[in-house]
């Protein structure tokens, strides 16, 4: 069962819905696992990362002496968004010994990471002056 809380009033219904069901197993002597998260990021907010990510690979800005594709600046600012935010960058020896960035994934990211991402995303391309489709839609 996935459900998602909104409120108070109908998250206490869910929750003693959840404890009916659960009630019967536990009184069988089943074991329960019940979770508690914050909602992982919205499709809406990917699509819009992935876009910016595109846009920063057609602007051709250079980084680190060459242009780079949009997959690399999604590891680009997806690391460089850790660290600007205080979270863990670890720096790896790969298995062919190359060195990479065991970085966090943008799919389990809460709805709050994520736009605080594409915020520091806006904000790179804004200080790089790189057009993004946000800039063009706000000026259609």
């Amino acid at each position: 069962m996935k459900q998602v809380l909104f409120n108070p009033q109908q998250a206490k219904a869910v929750i003693d819905g959840l404890w009916m069901q659960a009630k019967a197993h536990l009184m069988a002597g089943q074991r329960m696992v019940v979770t508690l998260k914050e909602e992982t990021r919205k499709e809406s907010q990917n699509r819009k990362f992935h876009a910016l990510c595109g846009d920063l690979e057609k602007s051709k800005h250079p980084w680190m002496g060459k242009p780079r594709t949009a997959v690399q600046w999604k590891v680009l600012l997806v690391s460089g968004h850790a660290v600007a935010t205080k979270e863990e960058c670890e720096m790896v020896p790969g298995l062919e010994g190359e060195y990479i960035n065991l970085r966090e994934s943008t799919a389990l990211m809460t709805v709050r990471r994520g736009a605080s991402l594409i915020e520091y995303a806006v904000a790179f391309c804004a200080m790089h002056r790189i057009p993004t489709m946000t800039d063009e839609e706000a000026h259609a």
